[in-house]
Order: structure tokens, then sequence, then C-alpha cells
């Protein structure tokens, strides 16, 4: 069964053609990645499809009935409610019930033996466990909190435009419409969240059309590929890897197409200059065929963009860290940080969000200063900074100049790889804005385009040590594509952070993982040698706290002492108040575990209607949690002295 379908749509932007003659449709099982380059239209189909812009041509057919629901870049919530009323927003009778139940709830906390708000109380419970009301908070805060939001009574207008997002998402999450229409739903998340949510989606029962730069996540979660190419519809009936396939293969094709016509028409254009000398009816048929030939345009494979900037020779010195430590508010971010960074580092950064990566960049820029140690610059070193915040750069600088003389301002001529130079103008073509867009205001360009012209001037500027803040929010995965392909080959110094896991497996060679406590720990490799090392790490531990808790269930004669010569060697380095701290955290990790999986147990076995007791297991489950992660960080850091 279709849920929408798409019949010779079209939309014109004046300096764009963004679709000519769009036809598709969705059905109840699609899952859909829509993929295109920056400024193809991926976001305005989107918005079509919900409503909210208008079409020039052709129309959009939704199945009567059918549910759905956008969730955009930049969401529109209301910045009075909390977060917990926003994700019930859409919910009608059963939030008012959410709502009255916690308002009862607390006036009860006050006055206990108050017999008629019981009577009240009882009456909206009873009319919670007819609607389903308890099972759709306890899953509007379990999908909160895998999205890394805590606090349910936080007011969305004290939150910052990432968590507004996860707080949207879990709103369009909850809803479970027929059709969920998601524009860069990982932006703004870490690793375990974007995790978390691609297993999600997996499970999810509706149709799903999302654009997304994440290409392990579009690989995972799709079933279909739709392909937004300079105004035309392409439909490929598979995942992002199958679409790769597909399209080299398409490509080939059309490639030898066009030749084989070129050959034909070669000849046939021989044939007249010769001057055939009847008129003959089959003559003229094959004059007028010469002529269609001429005519026919075959469309030149996709554009990409083409990153051939020159780069500056570089020191030995480039970026030294000398024990730097840095804490807001009373938290510490990054504490007693110190390593020399190499010409040839190619560095990944990782952390869930808040941990300081950011903050870490910015003391490489001089934007934000150590509270203690030092950071020194090489004198050859010339910094190119691509972060988060580009777009908000654009437009603080004049969203009305034109896109050529944004560029100008780094100068006339580039130099390029092979050292040769190009206009400013032929610069911008290589980046793919044509003719027509070098001239328009910035303000005309997508978001994509813009983040994509900020790195051009960027890259025109010859860094030699180059640091992406997050490069791949905004930016299509084409672009992501050669982008790659350049870091492989850039002469310099590169520091990412990011948490699209494709782009670091391509682009870096260690991973630095900012942990609790402003621990920064470096780990050999890219992205997916790191989450084999955190998994080998997560066992070893579970395989000692396992055989602990055997130890500790068996009866065993006494153990004798070891010698005191391999005891001093395995205790080396701990002192006497730390070596009791590390035995007993093996037996305090194992009765958390286990009263965290009991915890578990009384979660899912309570009674229905008993919210009282499913929010007490369920805050209990969270603590230990908690609770778990620091024993578990403490006893590795204990583990590692101990070697």
């Amino acid at each position: 069964m279709s849920l929408i379908t798409l019949q010779s749509v079209k939309k014109d932007f004046g300096i764009k053609e963004i679709l000519k003659d769009a036809s598709f449709s969705l059905d109840a099982s699609d899952k859909v990645g829509l993929i295109g380059t920056n400024g193809s239209g991926k976001s305005t189909l989107l918005k079509m499809i919900a409503g909210l812009e208008h079409v020039d041509g052709g129309q959009i057919l939704v199945n009567s009935g059918a549910k759905i629901m956008y969730l955009p870049q930049q969401p529109d919530l209301d910045e009075n409610l909390t977060v917990l009323e926003q994700v019930f927003a859409d919910t009608g009778e059963q939030m008012a019930l959410v709502r009255e139940y916690e308002e009862l709830s607390d006036k009860l906390a006050h006055v206990p033996d108050d017999k008629q708000l019981m009577a009240r109380l009882s009456s909206v419970m009873q009319r919670m466990d007819t609607i389903g009301g308890w099972e759709l908070e306890t899953n509007a805060k379990i999908i909160l909190s895998k999205l890394g939001i805590t606090d349910f009574d936080a007011v969305i207008g004290t939150l910052s435009g990432g968590y507004r997002k996860r707080v949207a998402l879990a709103t369009a999450l909850l809803s479970e419409p027929d059709l969920l229409l998601m524009d860069e739903p990982t932006n703004h998340l870490d690793a375990l969240s974007v995790e978390w949510l691609q297993s999600y989606l997996n499970r999810y029962r509706g149709a799903l059309l999302l654009i997304t730069h994440d290409r392990y996540f579009l690989d995972r979660v799709t079933n279909r590929i739709i392909e937004i190419d300079r105004g035309d519809i392409y439909t490929y009936a598979g995942n992002y890897s199958y679409y790769l396939e597909k399209k080299v293969l398409a490509e080939e094709s059309a490639v030898s197409s066009q030749r084989k016509h070129q050959g034909v028409l070669r000849r046939e254009l021989e044939w007249l200059k010769r001057g055939p000398k009847a008129r003959s009816t089959k003559q003229k048929a094959r004059i007028d065929r010469v002529h269609a030939m001429q005519e026919t345009e075959f469309k030149q494979a996709q554009g990409k963009v083409d990153i051939s900037t020159a780069s500056r020779r570089i020191g030995k010195k480039v970026i030294e860290f000398n024990n730097i430590s840095k804490a807001y508010n009373g938290r510490t971010l990054i504490k007693d940080f110190t390593y020399e960074f190499s010409p040839e580092d190619h560095i990944g950064i990782i952390g869930s969000n808040g941990t300081g990566k950011s903050t870490l960049m910015n003391m490489v820029t001089g934007r934000v200063q150590p509270d203690s140690g030092t950071v020194e610059i090489g004198a050859t070193v010339h910094i190119g900074y691509f972060d988060q915040h580009s777009e908000e750069l654009l437009t603080a600088l004049n969203e009305e100049q034109r896109v050529i003389d944004y560029i100008k301002e780094e100068g006339e001529f580039v130099k390029i790889a092979d050292g040769t130079k190009i206009t400013a103008s032929q610069m911008l073509e290589r980046f793919l804005f044509p003719g027509n867009q070098q001239y328009a205001p910035i303000s005309k360009l997508s978001g994509g385009e813009k983040r994509r012209l900020f790195l051009l001037r960027i890259l025109m500027s010859a860094p030699n040590l180059l640091i992406l803040d997050e490069p791949t929010n905004d930016l299509d995965v084409q672009t992501l594509a050669v982008l790659e392909e350049y870091l492989e080959d850039f002469s310099g110094c590169v520091i990412v952070v990011s948490h699209d896991r494709y782009f670091l497996d391509r682009t870096v060679d260690t991973i630095f993982a900012i942990e609790e406590f402003g621990h920064v720990r470096q780990y050999p490799g890219n992205y997916s040698v790191y989450l084999d090392y955190k998994k080998a790490e997560e066992e070893k531990l579970q395989q000692t706290v396992n055989t602990k808790e055997k130890t500790k269930n068996v009866e065993t004669l006494p153990a004798t002492s070891p010698p005191k010569d391999t005891e001093k060697k395995k205790r080396r380095g701990l002192s006497n108040w730390e070596r009791r701290e590390f035995e007993q955290l093996e037996g305090k990790i194992a009765k958390l575990e286990a009263e965290k999986a009991e915890a578990e147990k009384g979660l899912v076995n309570v009674s229905p209607g008993n919210y009282t007791q499913v929010q007490k297991l369920y805050e209990q489950v969270e603590a230990l949690k908690q609770a778990i992660d620091q024993a578990t960080e403490r006893w590795m850091e204990l583990a590692e002295s101990e070697l």
C-alpha cells in the first residue's frame, strides 16, 4: 500500500531547477535514504511531502488517514514547555492525563492525607491504565535517556540547539507515525546515541524517508535509495552499498552508450559530407536521423567536488600540550593532558557531548585558554579551522555578500596541487558552484552549500594544520568521499572531532577518547580499531569480575601466600591504599551489576499501572549504571598503574 505518491512534481527556485519531473511512491515497508549533493533539493523535497513547501507543478498524493511526522534540521519547539511536556505535545488526552497525574502526585506529596486528591488520583490512574498512559511515559523517558537527556523537567528555552534537536527527535519517535521524514537525524548525537537510533529504526514498523551524511547509518537502516541529481530522480532498490555498486555500473554504461552514439554520429556525418546524390525518401530519413542525433544530449556523470588546493611546508614542531587542564563551573573537561603532535598525525577526537572536544580544539586556536599548563604552536604552522558553527560565521559576515566576492577575499587566483594557478571563479566551479550561483548572495545557498563554501575558503588559505570540528554535519556524502581522499594525501597534520564512524575510519590513524573526569586516553588505529580495543577491555573486565564472583561463591582451602617477590612484582606501582581499593572494586562492581540486574528484572515484572514503582525502579537502574561506570573507570585506572 502506497502512503504517498509523487506525480510529475516540479520545483524551481529561479537560479536552480530543483525537480524537473519527479515521480515515485513510498510504501508502508519502505525505509528510504535520500541522497544528493548539497543544494540538490533534498530538504526541499521533505518539506513538500510534509506540506510545508508548495510544488510548482505536478501533485503529491497522500493516503487518506496516513500520519506523517517531519523532523527538520532546525526544529521549532515551544520554549515554555518542559522536555517531557514537549515530547507529549502531540499525544492529546494521554498528555493531559500524564500532566494531571504529575500535578496530583506533587500535591499529595505535601498533603498525603487529602482524600479528595487521592480519589482524583485513583480516577486518573484508572484512565491511564485504559489508554496506555503508563507505557507512553516510560517509553518517553527511555527514549530521552538513550538520546542523552536525563533532566525531563528542563525548560526547552534553556536548552542548546543540539539538545533541542534531540528532544524533537524523541518527540518524532514517540509519535509513531505511518511515515517519518527525518532531515539529518544523527547531527548532534554522539556515537552511542547514533548506534541506539540505528537499532531503534531497524525495528521501527512505519515507513522512513531520511537524509543523512552517516554512511554506516544509511547502509544499515535503509532498504532503498532515492538520489536527486540535477533535477532528476533515480531509485535504487537496496541500501547504500547496493546504490554504490549500481551507480558505478550505470555511469560506466552511460559512458559506453555515449561513445557508441558518438561513433555512429561520426560515420553519419562523414556520409553527409560526401553529399548523397539521390534525394530518396530513405536518404531524407537518414539525414533527419543525423540531425536528431546531433541534438541528443547525454547527461554527464554527476558533478563532484574537486579538492586539489595546495598546502604549505610544515616544520617538526606542530602543537605541544604541556599538562593542560580546563574546567567549567566546577566540572573538569580536560585534566593533565600532555601530547606533542607530529606533522604526520591524523588524529580523531571522540567523546560524549559536552566532554570538551571542541574546547580542546579552541585551545589550539587560542579562543580558549587552559586553566593550567601551556599550549605551544610551531612557527611554521598555518591553521585551517573548519568548525561546527561555520554557518553561523557566514551569517555573521554578510549574507547579502555575493558568493564570488566572499571567495575573492581570500584571493583572486588560487594555486592548486600541481602548482598551476586558476581563478577564484574556476575554483568555485570545481566546488560545484556554477556561474549563476557565484553571483548570487550567500543567503540564497542551502545550509550544506554554505558549509561547502566555507570549506573551500579554508582550503584556499593553504593550511598545513587542518582542524575539522564535526565536518560531516550538513556536507553531502559525495563531498565527504572526496574530502576523505584529499585528507589521505594531505601533507600536514589533521585533527578531526567527529561522531561520524565512517569518516573517522577513513581519515584518522589515532583516536583520542575524552573520558570521565577529563582523562584523555590514546588508542592506535581508526574508530573501528578503537571499538575492538574497548570490546576487549570490557570482556577482560567482565572476565575478572566473573572470576572474582566464582571465587567468592566456592568454598576453598585457605590460599597460601604467594612468594614475596611475586607479590611485589604483581603490585608494583600502587600504594597500599590504592591496592586495597583495587581489590575491593572487583567485588563492588560485581555487587552493583547484580543489583542492576535485579532492578531491571523488577522493572519488567512490575504490575501495570504501578507508576510509583516503575519510576522508583527506573531511577534505581540509572543510578546503578552511573555507579558501575564510575567504579569500572576507577578499576581500569588502577589496573593500568599496576602493570
